[in-house]
């Protein structure tokens, strides 16, 4: 936790530089402003963080200043605009409740399908329980909430990767293509999320059913050939032929085609 908690201080840093004039040959005096400087930033992004969820997503520099109980120009200080305190609050968000939950759900004491579910899940409910952050950052600057998640994307996808290569090699599977499928697993997920999160037009279970059911049946897949690329290029399973009608279902079968009256 702590290797990770480096890495997301180093996204945004990493961020910043890109708005904020970083001397390359900082002095004591420097340092030490430098270590205040992260420190009070911290504290105000977490009280950003309050406001947001307080007041909501659309929330003003003024009303969390005061929110806070500090002056508009003490934001200014430490933040170059709104989009500079969106960066930080994404980061902030991820480091402190999307990463631990997401590291405490990745154990070893599950059955693979139990394991798969509660990550899903894990990343479902952090984004659905936190609807003014998602909103407040992507609005603050969606460009750079993209370039955070980006960063924050490798972090997870190599927890993921490290994850399935366990699971695979225990299994005496081949792991080449373990980290592709962590992105293809993550980057699926979170555009779905972010689609859904747009009008939550299905309930929150639901949601993790249909991503575990896609997920899932991805895993299924790539064990059943032993992780091997060859082996599924080979002979790709066909899909299984559709199940016979329930004899208790009331679905009638489709009519049968009107015979030719020029025939017979």
């Amino acid at each position: 936790m702590s290797a990770a908690a480096n890495v997301t201080r180093g996204i945004e840093h990493a961020l910043l530089s890109t708005v904020t004039d970083v001397d390359a040959k900082p002095d004591g005096r420097r340092q030490r402003w430098e270590k205040h400087k992260l420190a009070r930033r911290t504290e105000l992004t977490d009280g950003t963080i309050d406001a947001v969820r307080a007041l909501g997503s659309d929330v003003g520099m003024d009303e969390i200043a005061a929110h806070i109980g500090v002056s508009k120009t003490v934001l200014y200080r430490y933040f170059t605009d709104k989009t500079d305190l969106g960066v930080a609050t994404a980061v902030r968000f991820f480091e402190t409740t999307l990463l631990p939950r997401l590291t405490d759900a990745i154990t070893d004491d599950v059955d693979e399908y139990t394991l798969a579910r509660t990550v899903i899940g894990v990343y479902v409910n952090a984004v659905a329980d936190e609807p003014n952050l998602y909103r407040f950052a992507l609005a603050t600057s969606p460009s750079a909430a993209a370039a955070a998640t980006a960063d924050s994307e490798k972090l997870v996808a190599a927890l993921l990767t490290s994850t399935l290569t366990v699971r695979l090699t225990e299994r005496n599977a081949e792991t080449a293509g373990a980290e592709v499928w962590s992105y293809a697993l993550l980057g699926g997920i979170q555009r779905a999320v972010d689609w859904w999160m747009v009008d939550r037009i299905l309930p929150v279970d639901d949601l993790i059913d249909y991503l575990t059911m896609m997920s899932w049946s991805a895993i299924v897949g790539i064990t059943a050939v032993n992780g091997s690329r060859e082996t599924f290029v080979a002979a790709p399973p066909p899909l299984p032929d559709p199940p016979p009608p329930d004899p208790g279902s009331s679905a009638q079968p489709p009519p049968e085609p009107p015979a030719d009256e020029d025939t017979g």
